[in-house]
């Protein structure tokens, strides 16, 4: 059974990566399936300074591409695609994507998660013509130019004080009445004068022509709507993790985040979770990493197993 791999990864973000890596230092034969690219959400972050190393803070996909190529010195090996459906009730489980089955004694899930969308009219339509939620990415477009940022937590105040440096004014809305990001974040944010805040605040509309030119709030505590002139908005409404493909087949919670215990194992013999897409999860680079370490290291004692030599 030579076409059986020991260990396969789903996500080839700072988790699986990491996963990975410990895994082929392991001795164990391991195979990463990534669907699109190297790296996840990092790969939009123009700067991460809380990752341990980096004193000077290091750029999104200068990380991305470090982890990588530290993993692939090691030996592990890549193929690109989306797992549809996994049959983990016998050895070795099978995984299927849209051309292939693959064979292996243990799994560790790493897929990570997506932006939610607000769901309001404007949303889909003036995607890429005024809304974004990658302020890296395009930033450059609204030089000068007032804009909004959606949400309270890090990602939202993070790309805020980013997009301070390109544009006129940026907006925080939030549908609470303080934020939810980091003291430091909050601290530098109210100390910037090009940052304005609208609290217990939601999008009702994203409007305008060809690109966005306006934007329709309204209240919640007074129930009174307000037209703001804008050039672009950016979205960072939360997250909901990638796991619909395996619904049914690992257990998870409600809303959708795997269940596992400290050792990152589900109630599934062999079957792994790690990162922003288990439950409990703190969803920071360096616990996503240790997640992934943590997983390789459970595979490799349930891989040991006399029983699971076969």
């Amino acid at each position: 059974m030579s076409n059986v791999h020991d260990v396969v990864i789903l996500g080839g973000g700072t988790t699986g990566l990491s996963a990975g890596m410990y895994s082929v230092r392991a001795g164990l034969n391991t195979l990463l399936i990534e669907q699109s690219g190297f790296g996840g959400q990092i790969l939009n972050a123009d700067i991460i300074e809380n990752f341990p190393g980096f004193p000077q803070g290091i750029a999104g996909p200068d990380l991305v591409m470090a982890i990588q190529e530290q993993a692939s010195n090691f030996g592990l090996e890549y193929a690109f695609g989306q797992v549809q459906a996994l049959n983990v009730q016998k050895q070795p489980m099978i995984l299927q994507t849209e051309s292939d089955e693959i064979l292996a004694r243990s799994i560790i899930i790493c897929v990570g998660g997506e932006r939610n969308r607000l769901g309001v009219p404007g949303e889909e339509e003036f995607e890429g013509r005024g809304v974004s939620n990658c302020a890296t990415c395009d930033g450059y477009f609204f030089a000068d130019q007032e804009v909004l940022v959606v949400g309270g937590g890090d990602s939202a105040i993070d790309e805020g004080l980013y997009l301070t440096q390109i544009c006129s004014k940026v907006t925080v809305i939030h549908r609470r009445n303080q934020l939810r990001a980091s003291r430091v974040l909050q601290e530098r944010a109210f100390q910037n004068s090009k940052m304005d805040f609208r609290y217990d605040s939601v999008v009702e509309s994203i409007d305008g022509r060809d690109a966005v030119s306006s934007i329709r709030l309204r209240n919640l505590k007074t129930d009174q709507s307000e037209e703001i002139a804008a050039a672009g908005i950016f979205i960072y409404a939360g997250y909901h993790p990638n796991t619909r493909p395996f619904q049914g087949t690992i257990p998870m919670d409600d809303g959708g985040h795997i269940k596992v215990d400290l050792n990152m194992a589900t109630e599934i013999p062999g079957v792994f979770a790690a990162g922003d897409c288990r439950w409990h999860s703190a969803r920071q680079l360096a616990t996503g990493a240790g997640d992934g370490v943590t997983a390789a290291l459970s595979a490799y004692t349930f891989l040991e197993r006399p029983d699971q030599s076969a």
